[in-house]
C-alpha cells in the first residue's frame, strides 16, 4: 500500500509538473510579439500580464509601445500617463508618452518631455537617437529650424542609417539656407535610398542657389 501510495502521488506530481511546463511554454512573450510587430496580440498579452500584475512596470511599457506602434495615440497616451503615476521616473513611460502625444500634434507637451527623456536616460538607450529625431520633427513644425538642425544632427549620430533622418536634417539645413550642408545630408540619405524622391528634389533645390 505504501509502494502504490508513493507511485500514485509520483505521478501526480509529474502531471502537476509537466502541466506547468506546458503553461510556460503556452505563455507569449509580449516584448517577442511587439519587436515582430503583432501589435494586437501584444496588447492583449500586457493587458492580461497588467490584470494579474498591476505592479509590471515592463508590460506597461510593452503595451504603451504596441499601442503606439498600432496607431492607438489616444489610449497609449492615457495608459503611458496612468503607469507614470506608478513609475513616475521610468524614461521608457517618458518616451513612449512623448510619442504619444507627438503624433496627436501636441508638440509643446511632447518635447518637453523628449527634452527630460534625453537629460535622463542614458546615451546607449534604444531610443535616444529617436527621441532626437522627433524633437527635430517638432522643431520643423514650429519653424525653428536652427533648433531642428541641432536635433537631427544629433538624431543621425546616434543612429546614422535612417535615411528619412537625414533627409529631414538636409531640409533643416536648406531652410537655414546653409545649402552645403543640406547637399551633404540629401547625399547621405540618398546613399541609403537612392529612390528617394523628397531628397533628390531638396538636393536640386540646395544646387540651384549655389
Amino acid at each position: 500500500m505504501n509502494k502504490y501510495f508513493k507511485k500514485i502521488l509520483f505521478l501526480l506530481c509529474f502531471a502537476v509538473s509537466c502541466y506547468a511546463f506546458a503553461q510556460q511554454a503556452e505563455r507569449k512573450d509580449a516584448l517577442k510579439l511587439y519587436n515582430a510587430d503583432q501589435y494586437e496580440e501584444a496588447i492583449e498579452v500586457c493587458e492580461k500580464e497588467i490584470a494579474a500584475n498591476p505592479d509590471s512596470l515592463d508590460s506597461y511599457c510593452v503595451l504603451c509601445w504596441a499601442l503606439v506602434a498600432n496607431k492607438q495615440y489616444m489610449a497609449a497616451e492615457e495608459r503611458a500617463a496612468k503607469a507614470r503615476e506608478l513609475f513616475p521616473y521610468d524614461v521608457r513611460l517618458i518616451e513612449v508618452l512623448a510619442e504619444s502625444k507627438f503624433y496627436q500634434g501636441k508638440n509643446s507637451e511632447a518635447l518637453v518631455l523628449f527634452q527630460k527623456y534625453v537629460a535622463s536616460a542614458p546615451e546607449s538607450a534604444t531610443r535616444y537617437g529617436r527621441a532626437y529625431f522627433f524633437m527635430g520633427e517638432i522643431y520643423i513644425r514650429q519653424s525653428q529650424f536652427y533648433h531642428a538642425d541641432i536635433a537631427l544632427t544629433a538624431s543621425v549620430r546616434y543612429d546614422s542609417l535612417r535615411y528619412y533622418w537625414w533627409s529631414q536634417l538636409g531640409y533643416a539645413r536648406e531652410m537655414c539656407k546653409n545649402y552645403k550642408t543640406a547637399i551633404a545630408a540629401y547625399d547621405k540619405a540618398l546613399s541609403i535610398n537612392p529612390g528617394d524622391y523628397d531628397s533628390t528634389r531638396g538636393k536640386s533645390r540646395c544646387e540651384s542657389h549655389l
